[in-house]
């Protein structure tokens, strides 16, 4: 009875052992079956480098240039300025700015920016991405920071708009958190 069962788990572990070995070679072999079936039918081209210059964002509208002019006021004793006064998109086409922030006080500031668009109509059309104006700012005293504005203008941006005016407003928000504690420290000793 014993060695009927060791039998038995002997042709089965062997069974087993063919499965695994049958699926691994399946697992192999479906990569160059892949490849040949995407050649036959013209699809998700493997490797093929020719194919990429085919590849472009159609989303961009190249019959049309759009003049964006960059601007920064400041409202507080910091200096706030884009590192390029302007540049020339393509609707559609992904760009990118920076702008330059400096604390020239002794104590750490918090910065907010406000965005302003001219022509008014154009701000439904300038989409960011990603924009430093979405948070707070904390500078350290004499810091400076370069800090990125990742936008796209919208092909639907009206025919009659060559050139769109995006301008910040910064202002200080008052003491940081780490300022207020030890004002508040040296009141309670005081």
């Amino acid at each position: 009875m014993i060695e009927r069962n060791r039998r038995a788990n002997r042709r089965t572990f062997g069974k087993l052992l063919l499965l695994v070995a049958f699926m691994f070679g399946f697992g192999y072999a479906l990569v160059p079956f892949y490849r040949a079936f995407c050649n036959l039918t013209g699809i998700n081209r493997v490797g093929d480098k020719s194919s990429l210059a085919l590849v472009r964002n159609t989303q961009v509208d190249e019959s049309r240039a759009i003049t964006i002019e960059f601007d920064a006021n400041a409202r507080g004793a910091f200096r706030f300025e884009p590192l390029q006064r302007s540049m020339t998109v393509h609707p559609g086409q992904i760009a990118q700015v920076l702008y330059q922030v400096s604390n020239r006080t002794d104590h750490a500031v918090r910065l907010q920016a406000i965005p302003s668009y001219a022509p008014a109509e154009a701000a439904s059309h300038f989409k960011k991405i990603e924009c430093f104006c979405f948070t707070q700012q904390s500078l350290q005293p004499n810091e400076s920071r370069q800090m990125p504005v990742v936008f796209v203008v919208d092909p639907k941006l009206p025919k009659g708009i060559p050139a769109i005016t995006l301008s910040y407003t910064s202002f200080e928000l008052g003491a940081t958190s780490t300022d207020a504690a030890t004002d508040q420290r040296e009141n309670d000793d005081g």
